[in-house]
């Protein structure tokens, strides 16, 4: 029998995070492990009039990366490309067994295959910002997540759901009281020119002038809870030092500390990962920050190693390396968008043009506190 929270988290996909409407084209992708998610959102879009198209994943990523050549390794399939130009709607599934099974392959192997998506990166990115494709990014717990969260699958299961919001009376209710919250912190942020981010070997300067922060708040993904934008190409000014690890392909980047100079990172380093970190900062527009955001979900107080949770910490920040989202005003280009979390609950300060407006993790404005 299914678990009702794998309805309801299907429900909640396609009635409140995308939206599904009659006569829509949806793609459904996800590891054929995921299953029963795969079959109740195949179940919802149909109820809503839509046209779901189901394009399961096998577990041959390994194979792939093994005996692929450079060839191989740079060829875009023409499916992916015929994805991100046709369909109305994208529903991807956040599972993957085995997370660590490419800790052996080449670091320069996975930065080919990267590098390689620039170009469908470039147009999905397009299609999201002229609203002529939706999409969302939600999970499904498995055994071999639980395990890196060192969680049993029990416990997994209900970090999930409850970071879904699924454990409230009306999911969506909540999702909406949230979006109407962190519009006050997008407003704040929004007047802001500067800002200028302190911590624990980290002085970082960025300029926001004329860019846009976004509210997430369960659109995009699910769970959810961040504002971001995308800073000014060349204004990144300074060092972050990262809390968390960055994660590849299943593969962990220990101990990041990057600096920047004009934008462009001029010099980076990791404890552990440090081969792969230099290959991926080879991609191109991978050595900027498309992205630097706040996490606001303060339900989620643990590093479960799967960025769809991470990233959204309450007492925390992100950036990402790579592509800007153009929603944001952010112009680089690049074929990653590397997300790696940084956490501000210990000497953390962030000031906006001058004022200190979070500290420790927490928001110091009245209006912004959570």
């Amino acid at each position: 029998m299914v678990d009702s929270r794998i309805k309801n988290l299907a429900k909640l996909c396609v009635q409140y995070s995308v939206d599904v409407k009659p006569k829509e084209k949806v793609f459904i992708q996800g590891n054929v492990v995921a299953f029963p998610l795969i079959k109740e959102l195949y179940r919802e879009c149909l109820l809503a009039g839509a046209y779901p198209t189901i394009i399961p994943s096998l577990d041959v990523e390994y194979l792939f990366f093994k005996y692929a050549k450079e060839h191989q390794l740079r060829f875009v399939p023409p499916l992916q490309k015929f994805l991100v130009k046709d369909a109305d709607v994208a529903i991807s599934i956040s599972c993957e067994p085995n997370p660590k099974r490419l800790t052996n392959i080449e670091p320069e192997k996975i930065r080919t295959y990267r590098a390689s998506k620039k170009e469908i990166m470039e147009i999905f990115l397009r299609r999201t910002a002229e609203r002529k494709l939706r999409w969302v990014v939600l999970p499904y717990p498995i055994n071999d997540q639980a395990q890196e969260a060192a969680m049993s699958l029990e416990e997994y299961e209900d970090f999930v759901f409850s970071g879904c919001l699924l454990d409230k009376k009306d999911p969506v209710t909540e999702w909406k009281k949230i979006h109407q919250h962190q519009e006050k912190i997008c407003e704040f942020l929004n007047r802001v020119n500067k800002i200028h981010i302190l911590g624990e070997d980290t002085d970082l300067l960025l300029s926001v002038k004329d860019r846009k922060w976004i509210n997430c708040s369960g659109k995009l993904n699910m769970p959810d809870g961040e504002v971001y934008t995308g800073p000014v190409e060349n204004s990144a000014n300074g060092t972050v030092r990262f809390t968390y690890p960055g994660i590849v392909a299943g593969r962990e980047v220990e101990d990041i500390t990057l600096t920047f100079k004009d934008g462009k990172v001029v010099k980076a380093t990791a404890v552990e990962g440090d081969e792969l970190l230099q290959q991926m900062l080879k991609i191109e527009g991978a050595d900027r920050i498309g992205e630097v955001a706040i996490g606001t979900n303060y339900g989620i107080t643990q590093f479960t190693k799967n960025m769809l949770f991470d990233e959204k910490m309450g007492g925390t920040i992100h950036m990402a390396l790579g592509a800007s989202i153009p929603e944001s005003g952010g112009l680089n280009k690049s074929a990653i968008h590397w997300d790696i979390v940084k956490d501000m609950k210990k000497e953390g300060e962030i000031y906006a043009d001058n004022k200190l407006f979070y500290k420790n993790g927490k928001f110091l404005i009245k209006e912004m506190v959570l």
